[in-house]
């Protein structure tokens, strides 16, 4: 596997953004580590880092890279700084540029990389997971599945609790006035009943989370609504609260539910 460590300027945002890549790379060693891996079209996973975290962050609390060399898999690592997927009210378009640049970015830099709906997949944890499933339903034609560990997945019906983690001000510079949050582009539940309304055809679903996670209920919450609609999805739990040592263990299953060699 290759490890690289990019600055691309973003127009959206008008400012540098770091990314974090790992692409599959042939090698041959001694030490029984050879890897085998296509030079084209390679299935690419997006993996979202949460609040407090950076492009970095998987790797570094991580062995993501050694996890994606078992799957021939390239892993994107945006630095979306705490935006919440979202464009905010304060004109930092954090949503369009994961969601449109970035993916356009990455093709131009990384022609290897799939195009294929089939061969595309999100994911992340806490503030990564919400984005993580916040592509998955807004953009259900481009990934063939998503994955949101310990993902606050119902916050916009849960608003006092944000205030426990920031001032309000901060919330509604990103999402807007928290009294309209509901049924905005920012509520997941509200989006995920759009497209059950709409037929959507969504991409696969995979839910964790720690059962010592306070964020715990947000899961059971998004997974009780998707039963009701009779979506196909998995949601497991384990032991652990919400920190690295669930997430190192969990993304290791995420990548073996990938639907990946399904698509050889």
């Amino acid at each position: 596997m290759a490890f690289l460590q990019a600055n691309i300027y973003s127009n959206v945002l008008g400012m540098e953004v770091m990314l974090n890549v790992v692409l599959p790379q042939r090698t041959e060693k001694l030490i029984g580590t050879s890897t085998k891996a296509s030079s084209e079209d390679v299935p690419v996973l997006y993996l979202l880092h949460g609040m407090g975290g950076n492009h970095s962050v998987w790797e570094r609390r991580t062995n993501i890279e050694r996890y994606a060399a078992d799957y021939g898999l390239a892993v994107i690592m945006p630095s979306t700084d705490l935006g919440w997927y979202a464009d905010t009210q304060y004109d930092m378009n954090y949503w369009t540029f994961l969601s449109e640049e970035l993916p356009e970015i990455c093709h131009e830099l990384f022609p290897q990389l799939s195009k294929k709906r089939e061969k595309t997949f999100a994911a992340g944890l806490s503030m990564g997971g919400y984005g993580a499933f916040k592509l998955g339903l807004r953009q259900p034609n481009r990934f063939a599945a998503v994955a949101s560990l310990s993902g606050p997945l119902n916050i916009a019906a849960r608003t006092e609790d944000l205030l426990l983690l920031r001032k309000e001000a901060y919330w509604e510079g990103v999402f807007g006035p928290l009294s309209e949050f509901q049924e905005s582009e920012h509520d997941l539940m509200f989006l995920l009943k759009e497209s059950v309304k709409a037929q959507k055809n969504l991409p696969a679903i995979f839910l964790a989370c720690g059962e010592e996670d306070p964020l715990l209920h947000a899961s059971q919450d998004i997974s009780r609504v998707l039963s009701e609609f009779k979506i196909p999805h998995i949601f497991e739990t384990g032991t652990g609260g919400h920190d690295w040592t669930f997430w190192d263990q969990w993304i290791q299953t995420v990548l073996n539910w990938l639907p990946i060699d399904d698509n050889k």
